[in-house]
C-alpha cells in the first residue's frame, strides 16, 4: 500500500479510535451525501479487518470518505434495533445475518431492494454467485443483501484412527454409523463421533442430516416438516450417532466451541462442522491433532450428500438512506472478484463460484477441505435452519426432538410432538 494511502488510513483507524462511528458528527443523510460520504456499519469479524485496511484504495479511487462504525455482533444487534426500528437514515451499508434476521428486517421495511443493482452490472457479475447465498439473501423474491462470507458442513476426521482401523472416509450415512461405533468399541477412550448438542446450537449442522435424509424444517405449503417420515429418521441418526458413538456422559448443551475441544483435544474420530472453523483443528497452537485431521464431503444419506451452503454474513443497504447510490458502490467495491479472492485466501470463505475456480482461491486451503467445500457448495442447501422472522423461538422447538433423542427418547415421538408445537408457531407468525 502507498505511504500516502497507509496515512491516510491511520488517520481513519484513530478516528474510529476515539470513537467516532458513521454518524459522528451529527450530520445528517443530506450532507454526508452532498459531502461524498459513505457510512458503513460493520461487525467485528477478519473479514471487516481485511475490508477496513483496504479502504484507502476506494477512497482513492472513487473520491468517496468512508466513516467506519465497527461493534461486537451484540451491539451490533442493539444499534440495529435502535436505529432502523427508527427509521434513521444514519446507516448507509450495514453488515447483516441474512439467516438470523435477514426475513425480520425485510418485513420490517429495513433492507433496500438491490435486485435491480445486483442485476444491472455485468462485469461485476451476480450470475457468479452460488445457488445457496443467492437464495438466503433474496426475500420475497427481492434481492435485499449481498452474501460475503459463507459456510458449509463437512466432516472432520482422524486419518491416524482411520488408518489403524483399516477403515475408508465414510461417503454414506450408514458408512460413518459403522465406522464411528467400530472406532469407539476399539478405543475405549475415544468417541467414534462428536457434534453440537445444544437445543438450539446443534439446529444448524442438524440441518445437513435433515435435507441428506429427504426432509427440511418447512414444506413446500409452508407447514411443519419435521414430523415427517425423513425428519424422524434424520433425528434418529444425528440423536443416537451421540448416544451410541459419542463421548461418554456427553453434555446436551454443546455449541461449537465445546464439540471443536473434544475433537482437537484427540478425543474423537468424526465429527461434523462448519468448514470456516476448521483452523481450529489444523492450528497446532489450538490442536493436538493438527497433523492428523483430514476433511471430506458429507457423507450421503437416503436423499444424497445435502449439506448446507449459507452466507453467515452479508451488506445490505438501509432502506431508509437517501445515500444508496454510494452505499452501493461500496458494496460494488467490497463484493468485487478481486476483494472476495483476497478475503478468501485470507481464510475468510467467500460466496463467489470463479474465486472457488481460482487456484489462488484455495491456495490457502487444504486440499481434501478444499476439495470437499467445491462438493458441499454445488449440492448445498441455501439455509441452516427454518426460515421464518423469529428464528431464536424456532430454533429451540426443532431442536428440542435433537436433545431428547441423543438422551434416550423415541425420535419419533419426539418429532411429532415437535412439529405441533412448530405448527402453532408457524401460524403465530401470520397473524
Amino acid at each position: 500500500m502507498k505511504r500516502r494511502s497507509m496515512v491516510k488510513y491511520a488517520a481513519v483507524a484513530a478516528a474510529l479510535s476515539l470513537g467516532l462511528t458513521a454518524c459522528g458528527g451529527g450530520s445528517g443523510s443530506s450532507d454526508a451525501k452532498a459531502a461524498g460520504t459513505v457510512r458503513v456499519t460493520l461487525a467485528n469479524h477478519v473479514w471487516t479487518d481485511g475490508i477496513k485496511a483496504a479502504i484507502p484504495e476506494f477512497e482513492k479511487a472513487t473520491g468517496l470518505k468512508v466513516e467506519l462504525t465497527q461493534l461486537g455482533e451484540d451491539q451490533l444487534s442493539d444499534q440495529y434495533n435502535v436505529k432502523l426500528n427508527a427509521g434513521s437514515d444514519e446507516i448507509d451499508v450495514m453488515m447483516y445475518r441474512p439467516l438470523q434476521e435477514g426475513k425480520a428486517f425485510a418485513k420490517n421495511g429495513y433492507l433496500a431492494d438491490l435486485t435491480s443493482k445486483v442485476t444491472g452490472d455485468a462485469g461485476w457479475d451476480w450470475k457468479d454467485y452460488q445457488d445457496g447465498p443467492v437464495k438466503a439473501s433474496t426475500v420475497d423474491g427481492k434481492v435485499v443483501g449481498v452474501p460475503i462470507i459463507t459456510e458449509r458442513e463437512v466432516l472432520y476426521y482422524r486419518k491416524d484412527l482411520l488408518q489403524a482401523a483399516g477403515i475408508e472416509v465414510p461417503k454414506t450415512m450408514d458408512e460413518l454409523q459403522a465406522a464411528a461405533q467400530k472406532i469407539s468399541a476399539a478405543n475405549p477412550d475415544t468417541a467414534g463421533f462428536v457434534a453440537r448438542t445444544g437445543k438450539s446450537a446443534a439446529v444448524t449442522q442438524f440441518s445437513s442430516f435433515l435435507y441428506s435424509f429427504g426432509g427440511d424444517f418447512i414444506d413446500a405449503n409452508g407447514k411443519s416438516a419435521i414430523g415427517s417420515d425423513a425428519a424422524k429418521k434424520a433425528y434418529s441418526f444425528y440423536g443416537g450417532l451421540i448416544k451410541n458413538s459419542g463421548p461418554k456422559n456427553v453434555s446436551t448443551d454443546m455449541s461449537w466451541p465445546e464439540a471443536m475441544a473434544i475433537f482437537t483435544q484427540g478425543k474423537a474420530a468424526f465429527y461434523t462442522e462448519a468448514d470456516s472453523l476448521y483452523k481450529n483443528a489444523t492450528d497446532p497452537a489450538k490442536s493436538k491433532v493438527a497433523d492428523k485431521v483430514g476433511f471430506a464431503a458429507l457423507p450421503a444419506g437416503p436423499a444424497g450428500s445435502k449439506p448446507y451452503n449459507i452466507p453467515s454474513w452479508g451488506l445490505a443497504i438501509n432502506k431508509a438512506s437517501s445515500n444508496q447510490d454510494n452505499a452501493w458502490k461500496f458494496i460494488q467495491w467490497a463484493t468485487s472478484k478481486d476483494r472476495t479472492l483476497a478475503a478468501q485466501k485470507a481464510g475468510v470463505p467467500g460466496p463467489r463460484a470463479s474465486v472457488w475456480a481460482d487456484p489462488a482461491g484455495t491456495s490457502t486451503y487444504p486440499k481434501d477441505l478444499a476439495d470437499a467445500i467445491a462438493v458441499s457448495a454445488k449440492n448445498g442447501v441455501g439455509h441452516d435452519r427454518p426460515e421464518v422472522v423469529t428464528v431464536g423461538k424456532a430454533r429451540e422447538i426443532v431442536g428440542a426432538p435433537i436433545v431428547a433423542t441423543i438422551t434416550g427418547a423415541d425420535a419419533s415421538t419426539e418429532a411429532s410432538s415437535a412439529s405441533d408445537a412448530f405448527q402453532k408457531f408457524l401460524d403465530s407468525e401470520k397473524k
